[in-house]
């Protein structure tokens, strides 16, 4: 008999775990599926939290739909019925003390027309006056390797960058565009510079692709660890081991043992790390590996959500949040209208509110000292400034993800190409997998989930 050890019970490993069994039941193969998980339950950074009528995601919010859709777990796990998906609205960036649209006609910031660029509040005259600079300048030295900082101010101009482009980008990508690539990014504008002529041109003349609608983003009536804990009810031939720490993993001829913190070891015949990499490097314990390691980049982040016994009517009619853009003037980088944008997070009708704080904010070094009474104060204050609002919550979930939220820097692609060839050379039959690695989105994360574990199948 075969034994499989996954470690981590997020998205990832159940995705893995879900497929293995899958197999399992149709070859009647004689294999023994373990869960490692060191927590009291699973879903890794999927939890749901319920309270007064209220539903908040303390982790990820929502999934891509026209990535989901493409895989059939949804309708798998009888899920169908639970889907719900986001309302539409207008996106906002806090600056010079007040809200101001984002043009309705961008992407991620980014003008799709000319009438973009002329109608925008954000940008100067002269800003976009630079930003024409797209229509008349080739594209002579930038690949998908490059900076989609560097690439984007080359073309629009800093002030679009730094004003309009930027909250947005770094808000999504979680760093610096200077860090990151136009591979990991947006590909396809290097694509449309090169077609067209323009990259304003070429969101133009696709412009029917980004269009928003209500199928963008999904969840479910009750939440998003549904989606969890239908995959661990539906996991009847997995040994799943909660609250249980893998304190380390050695290889042991042609197996590996993995020691519990309950003192049980495990002989396997594979293992799938899906953790973080700061984890799977310890649990390795190679020094021939940490310089691929430490190639890899995390950053942090504090969520705060508010609930108020006020209805969500008292905001602008059109919004669904909004993200800053000067870091001085508010101490948080985005606030979602939760309750706006997701009618199932609030059955009265209140407001709900959800702010982001992250490690990129000049701020966060004296905010990850801070306790939950004074995070809340701070995000209080935040929605003082911002939106005027000066009453009490009566719920509230402050939640810290420290050093959890992966960097795809410029050169992430390599350190995981060198990574992956060093792991196939020393250990095989050991796999890493994740948001680490592989893409941070749930839907990316369940087919890296999925392609794992196919992985494993094919060497057995």
């Amino acid at each position: 008999m075969k034994t499989v050890v996954v470690v981590g019970g997020g998205i990832t490993g159940l995705s893995a775990l879900y497929e293995l069994q899958k197999w399992k039941k149709t070859t009647g193969a004689d294999i023994r599926l373990v869960l490692a998980e060191s927590s009291g339950q699973l879903g890794g950074k999927i939890r749901t939290v319920k309270q007064n009528g209220f539903v908040m995601e303390a982790g990820a919010d929502s999934i891509v739909a026209r990535k989901m859709e493409t895989m059939p777990l949804i309708e798998e796990l009888g899920l169908e019925s639970e889907v719900v998906y986001n309302a539409t609205g207008r996106s906002y960036i806090y600056m010079d003390g007040e809200l101001k649209a984002i043009p309705e006609d961008a992407v991620f910031g980014i003008p799709a027309s000319i009438e973009s660029l002329a109608k925008s509040t954000l940008i100067s005259p002269e800003g976009k006056a630079a930003a024409l600079k797209d229509f008349y300048t080739p594209n002579e030295t930038f690949t998908k390797n490059d900076s989609i900082g560097a690439f984007l101010e080359h073309f629009l101009g800093k002030e679009l960058v730094e004003k309009q482009i930027s909250p947005v980008l770094s808000g999504v990508y979680s760093g610096k565009l200077s860090d990151l690539t136009i591979a990991s990014t947006l590909p396809y504008l290097l694509d449309y510079k090169e077609q067209y002529g323009s990259i304003i041109k070429g969101l133009e003349a696709n412009k029917q692709k980004f269009k928003g609608g209500e199928r963008k983003f999904i969840s479910f009536q009750n939440g998003l660890d549904t989606l969890t804990d239908a995959l661990e009810q539906n996991l009847g031939d997995v040994e799943i081991f909660k609250n249980t720490k893998v304190i380390k993993i050695e290889k042991n001829s042609s197996q590996y043992q993995v020691f519990l913190g309950n003192q049980e070891i495990i002989k396997a015949d594979y293992v799938l790390l899906c953790v973080p990499h700061t984890v799977a490097e310890n649990l390795i314990d190679d020094l021939d590996l940490q310089g691929e390691f430490s190639g890899l980049k995390n950053s942090s982040l504090i969520s705060v959500y508010l609930g108020f016994d006020v209805p969500d009517s008292i905001l602008p009619a059109d919004g669904t949040g909004f993200i800053t853009a000067n870091t001085e003037e508010l101490s948080c980088n985005a606030c979602t209208w939760t309750s706006r944008k997701w009618e199932h997070t609030s059955k009265s009708g209140n407001l709900l509110v959800r702010l982001f704080y992250k490690s990129s904010h000049p701020s966060f070094l004296a905010l990850k000292e801070m306790d939950r009474e004074e995070l809340l104060e701070t995000a209080l204050e935040d929605i003082h400034k911002s939106l005027g609002l000066n009453v009490q919550p009566v719920v509230s979930e402050v939640t810290k993800w420290t050093e959890q939220m992966p960097n795809y820097l410029i050169t992430h692609p390599k350190s995981v190409e060198a990574l992956e060839k060093k792991m196939a050379a020393s250990y095989p039959g050991m796999l890493l997998a994740g948001c680490s690695y592989y893409g941070a989105g749930i839907p990316d994360c369940i087919e890296n989930g999925i392609d794992s574990a196919r992985r494993i199948l094919q060497q057995l």
